[in-house]
């Protein structure tokens, strides 16, 4: 079997929770590439705060903001911003229900609050740099939200559309957080326009997740692999399951494939 296309999620498959990676991981990854595999890192995080980490990995190509976002090297191939009345929506909800909300621009991470504890934890656990106050100025370029502290409030106040589902957020400390994800705008969506760009099939494809904002992605491949430690819910989604992330799981999976 040929292999062209590989797509991996950041935090719980390729990083481990002190936010570094284990060698071998990074071997899996030079060794596809040196296949030939055209390598993609396909996270909810905004592409402005990866990129040292994909030059550090080698890695030129990119689906960020949960799927809203692409870059194929260097040419931007997805854009899909939100619609500026459900970003007005969002951030009435998150007013009324007393959580906080993190919204992500094309080079801005947004907040409805600097100072509140969950805010600076979310900043602190992400290492992120570029900060700002919330404006309603920048309704018109979202392109992903994050709900937090959603420990007391019902999920099911968040469902404004039959368009969006809300994929709890898999990490140690923000477990009552949650992405908000476009049915048709998804990491799964943004592969699939790219592997129509590349003329790559379906069979050619590779992924690796651990939450369930990837659920959608291991769907648009032919060979999804979750994480060993990924959310219990992701299992359904994949044809695969490796180890988990300190056990370097995508070096196993790619060996499972014979790439490796």
């Amino acid at each position: 079997m040929t292999y062209k296309a590989l797509f991996l999620d950041i935090d719980g498959t390729i990083l481990m929770p002190d936010h570094t990676y284990t060698d071998l991981t990074k071997e899996a990854i030079t060794k596809a590439k040196q296949q030939g595999i055209e390598v993609f890192l396909a996270t909810g995080r905004a592409t402005h705060e990866i990129e040292d980490l994909a030059l550090d990995l080698g890695v030129d190509s990119l689906i960020g903001y949960n799927g809203a976002y692409a870059i194929y090297q260097g040419e931007v191939v997805v854009n899909e911003p939100m619609e500026p009345q459900m970003v007005n929506e969002f951030v009435k909800l998150s007013q009324e229900h007393g959580n906080e909300i993190a919204l992500f621009t094309n080079g801005k991470n947004l907040y409805s609050s600097l100072n509140h504890p969950n805010i600076k934890y979310f900043i602190s656990f992400f290492q992120l740099q570029h900060n700002e106050q919330f404006d309603k100025k920048y309704n018109e370029d979202i392109l992903s939200m994050t709900l937090l502290n959603m420990d007391s409030v019902n999920p099911q106040h968040f469902q404004i559309n039959p368009n969006i589902h809300l994929a709890p957020v898999h990490l140690k400390g923000l477990e009552h957080s949650y992405d908000v994800i476009r049915k048709n705008v998804n990491k799964g969506m943004a592969i699939s326009t790219i592997l129509d760009k590349l003329q790559i099939s379906k069979d050619e494809a590779i992924a690796f997740g651990d939450g369930m904002n990837d659920k959608e992605m291991l769907q648009a491949v032919g060979h999804g692999f979750a994480m060993g430690n990924a959310h219990a819910n992701l299992f359904d989604y994949a044809a695969y399951r490796t180890t988990t992330v300190d056990k370097s799981g995508v070096h196993e999976g790619l060996k499972k494939l014979g790439i490796i």
